[in-house]
């Protein structure tokens, strides 16, 4: 009982573990990419909110902030983004470029902004560089206010912007710092966008003069070393940043379905086995309770057979004057025997056996005077006389002879 009782409240233990264990299951990704250093969502929530490209491309590079998690090349810190700008009528190309080394740079993405005339309005693309991001990964910002930088762009005499920051030559509040794990970038840098603006995914450039401006000033120091670090290369059967995104949400979802599913058949195997060792114990009871039963049983029966055995034979011996009784052998097995013995006057009883087996017999044996039982001898006073008498059932012989010989 000690036994059962010990497995049950182990089988408990290890169901609330695992219950416990199923509440506190979470399932991170360890494919990362070298997009993921650089959330474009976070660069055109901090494009709506600068005055200028200037204050864009120190938003890019405060170490307060920290919205860029790049290191292309693999010094051990966060490279410094430089802002470039090209104009053409209502179009406004500005791209992010990576400081590798000394006159080396490597684009990153770009944004797009180009004015309708005729309805006043503007629309803005951030595109991811190819090499980077995979082909076609663009976001279009839709800003809840719109923007103060829009007020500068259109202006009569306005001049494109271009950094004046290179390799070891970097405005006074930048300062180096290691980039940090992606997961907790990733963390770090939701926080630094605006959630009142929509980023819409989408996969076409809507300025088709864009992509020729931009064709015209590109840098790709990073993409020359590393031929072999294309995206489609780097994600084989993936076509760009978004979608590998949503195959990692993909395998996220299923490993964490997989993982409650396993936790519900442990649960359900769990509960399975506590009621299996349930009614092993109940039956473990019932059959003890029946044994003991069995045990009562064969207790009292072994108690009948043992009074019936020990049940003292009661004999009964009378004997009169002149008159001489022979021994009476009973045999019973499990009952209680009585002999009685009398004899009379003049009357001898011979022996009697008689067996029995599982009942009560009672054997009394008398003899008068003229009368004669199975086996009897008698004789009388003064004479000779023998009287032998054989009995079988429904049978008597008697002999009798006169003689002077006294009666034994």
């Amino acid at each position: 009982m000690k036994a059962n009782l010990f497995t049950s409240v182990l089988v408990t233990m290890l169901f609330a573990s695992v219950t416990y264990g199923q509440d506190v299951t979470t399932v991170t990704a360890t494919n990362y990419d070298i997009s993921d250093n650089l959330d474009l969502t976070a660069v055109a929530s901090i494009f709506g909110e600068s005055k200028d490209l200037a204050d864009f491309e120190y938003r890019l590079n405060n170490p307060k902030i920290q919205i860029s998690n790049l290191d292309l090349n693999r010094d051990g810190q966060v490279d410094y983004l430089r802002v470039i700008e090209s104009v053409e009528q209502n179009t406004h190309l500005v791209v992010l470029q990576a400081v590798l080394g000394r006159d080396l740079y490597q684009d990153v993405a770009t944004i797009e902004v180009e004015k309708n005339p005729r309805t006043n309005t503007v629309q803005v693309q951030v595109v991811g560089d190819v090499f980077l991001y995979g082909n076609n990964y663009i976001y279009e910002p839709v800003y809840y206010v719109r923007p103060i930088i829009f007020n500068t762009f259109w202006h009569r005499g306005y001049v494109a912007y271009y950094s004046p920051w290179y390799w070891g030559y970097y405005p006074t509040y930048f300062s180096y710092w290691a980039p940090c794990p992606i997961f907790r970038y990733r963390t770090h840098v939701h926080t630094h966008i605006n959630v009142y603006n929509t980023y819409n995914y989408v996969t076409v450039r809507n300025s088709t003069r864009a992509v020729t401006m931009h064709n015209s000033v590109r840098s790709n120091a990073y993409e020359r070393q590393n031929p072999n670090l294309a995206f489609n290369r780097r994600n084989e059967g993936v076509r760009n940043s978004y979608a590998l995104n949503q195959t990692r949400s993909n395998t996220v979802a299923n490993r964490a379905t997989n993982s409650r599913s396993n936790a519900s058949e442990i649960n359900t195997t769990l509960a399975n086995n506590t009621v299996s060792n349930t009614t092993r114990n109940n039956q473990v009871g019932t059959t003890n309770n029946n044994s003991r039963s069995s045990s009562t049983l064969n207790s009292n029966a072994s108690t009948t057979r043992n009074s019936s055995v020990g049940t003292p034979n009661t004999s009964n011996r009378s004997s009169s004057v002149e008159s001489s009784s022979a021994p009476t052998r009973n045999s019973s097995v499990g009952s209680s025997n009585t002999a009685n013995r009398s004899s009379s006057l003049g009357s001898s009883s011979a022996p009697t056996r008689n067996s029995s087996v599982g009942s009560s017999s009672s054997s009394n044996r008398s003899s008068s005077v003229g009368t004669s039982t199975p086996t009897s001898r008698s004789s009388s006073v003064g004479g000779n006389s023998g009287s032998t008498s054989r009995g079988s059932i429904g049978n008597t012989t008697s002999r009798s002879a006169s003689t002077g010989r006294t009666t034994r």
